[in-house]
């Protein structure tokens, strides 16, 4: 299969390296910069599971010259609309559109745009950081990528491409995929709302008087929100979760906070804002929640 990676940022850069080192057939679709880049120095990767320097093809959207087979998109929620119309001349009658966005409200988009039949559903788990000289940080030792067919008819493209992914990444194929979309989803509502509200790690938030029962709380609206839309959390998940949010030795805070320190754009409603509304649609009471929302739009606000 061809497969096209909108962008060679740090997500779509640290798979689509690996699957080129694999032998897959990888293209990169990014600005003239970022294309001379990757030309001239290949994809560099540094990770605790093995450093990795590549040679990529790269290409700008002028010169797509033919739809492809799978096109992976890792872009930011707030530049969905710019990638749809970046990455349009690449998705042909049979291309499948695999988006690793958190949340579930670009599928919305998704489909208004290419038709639900081409839209897969599709996350990953990973915690990796491009620098300055396009290198990617990879903090493993986690880098899985889910993917799965929303509806029958995506079956076989589905398996199909997951073939082609497991080659070369922790690939994943869900028989429910909006389910392991949600597991993720719940769990980083909770972390982004808590960490950024309190401009805090998770360890630093449970070493204050009532941290440990504000963290428990703002896990339980999440849980509840997403086992009143039909996809409860499966126990393991949970007891991660929990262990992970009531850790008062824990460095771990949401990437979304460390784009709020650096003054960069965040995905506050993709994340949070979409997560309050689908509780409060099934009557689900988020106070928590809602006030992390308002402190994440008013953050915004300052750039409007």
């Amino acid at each position: 299969m061809r497969l096209l990676f909108l962008g060679a940022g740090a997500t779509g850069g640290y798979f689509g390296g690996r699957l080129t080192k694999a032998g897959a057939d990888v293209t990169f679709l990014v600005r003239p910069k970022r294309r001379d880049q990757l030309l001239r120095d290949g994809i560099k990767i540094e990770s605790p599971v093995g450093n990795l320097t590549t040679p990529v093809r790269a290409i700008t959207r002028e010169e797509i010259s033919a739809p492809f087979d799978a096109v992976i998109l890792s872009a930011k929620a707030y530049d969905l609309d710019e990638a749809i119309e970046t990455i349009r001349p690449a998705v042909g009658k049979d291309t499948l559109v695999l988006p690793l966005l958190n949340g579930m409200k670009h599928l919305e988009t998704l489909d208004a745009a290419f038709g639900t039949p081409r839209v897969l559903g599709g996350m990953c788990q990973i915690s990796v950081t491009l620098t300055e000289d396009g290198t990617i940080q990879h903090f493993g030792p986690f880098a899985a990528l889910t993917l799965g067919p929303r509806v029958a008819e995506q079956k076989s493209g589905s398996a199909r491409l997951y073939d082609v992914l497991a080659k070369g990444c922790d690939a994943r194929l869900s028989d429910d995929v909006i389910a392991s979309m949600w597991g993720k989803w719940f769990f980083i509502a909770g972390l982004a709302s808590s960490t950024c509200l309190m401009r805090a790690s998770v360890g630093e938030i449970n070493r204050t008087g009532q941290g440990r029962e504000f963290m428990t709380g703002i896990v339980s609206e999440c849980v509840a929100i997403a086992t009143a839309n039909g996809y409860s959390p499966e126990q393991a998940m949970l007891d991660f979760t929990h262990t992970l949010m009531c850790d008062p030795s824990s460095k771990i805070s949401a990437s979304m906070l460390r784009d709020i320190e650096r003054g960069g754009r965040i995905e506050a409603e993709q994340i949070v804002g979409d997560i309050i509304r689908r509780g409060r649609a099934q009557g689900v009471a988020t106070p928590l929640l809602e006030t992390a929302f308002i402190h994440l739009q008013a953050y915004e606000n300052r750039f409007t």
